[in-house]
């Protein structure tokens, strides 16, 4: 066989393999476009406006929320609505999201402890000054409950979120190591203050903690 029909009859099988595969190739292909054309068309008509709205009607509950104002932060002051109604009524938005975050630390000033697990427990944050203050009041809320053990666990998930923030830090891990004292983990209690005294020694816990150690290592011998 010379090279030239070599050549022709790759071609020839190349045009049959493109004319078996060419229409579903292009109904993938399609898919692919009419996909992320059609995710653009949802990001920027539903997700957006949705993401306002929920951003303008949570806006009020900012307010409340930075005046200690908890019942108003939660359900509005008549002409503007809560935090509850943003969480569902946004779902899967930024501010619903912050929502509960709001409606927890709300809920627990209010003694509704158990309320105020719910809401903390479902949020989240990539911004790490906000999520340490969300496990800290989880540990306020469970420690409230009676619940030392989730307690200790959420002061100290608060206490290594975001060292940078030494005050909060050193304080959510003190109270992991108080709560671990007074329940009678005095070992534990004592590698807490220990920890506090490294990490944080220029905070106003750690300098506290000093009086703990040499209390504990005293009962401990």
């Amino acid at each position: 066989m010379s090279d030239e029909q070599e050549l022709k009859e790759t071609i020839e099988k190349m045009q049959g393999f493109w004319h078996k595969f060419q229409t579903p190739f292009l109904v993938v292909l399609a898919v692919i476009v009419i996909g992320g054309g059609g995710w653009y068309g949802y990001r920027e008509y539903v997700l957006k406006p949705k993401e306002e709205k929920a951003s303008d009607a949570l806006y009020r509950a900012q307010l409340y929320f930075g005046v200690d104002s908890s019942r108003l932060v939660l359900n509005g002051d008549g002409q503007s609505k809560g935090a509850l109604y943003v969480i569902n009524s946004f779902s899967g938005t930024k501010a619903a999201n912050l929502a509960k975050f709001y409606a927890g630390v709300s809920y627990l000033h209010l003694g509704e402890f158990a309320n105020a697990v719910k809401y903390l427990k479902d949020f989240s944050t990539d911004a790490e000054q906000i999520q340490l203050l969300a496990y800290g009041n989880l540990g306020d809320a469970y420690s409230e409950l009676n619940k030392p053990e989730d307690a200790v666990n959420y002061y100290k998930k608060a206490a290594g979120t975001f060292e940078k923030d030494e005050t909060n830090s050193a304080e959510y891990l003190f109270r992991a190591a108080l709560l671990e004292e007074t329940s009678g983990k005095t070992k534990e209690a004592l590698e807490l203050y220990k920890e506090l005294k490294e990490k944080f020694p220029r905070t106003e816990k750690g300098f506290q903690a000093d009086k703990y150690i040499y209390r504990l290592s005293i009962e401990k011998n």
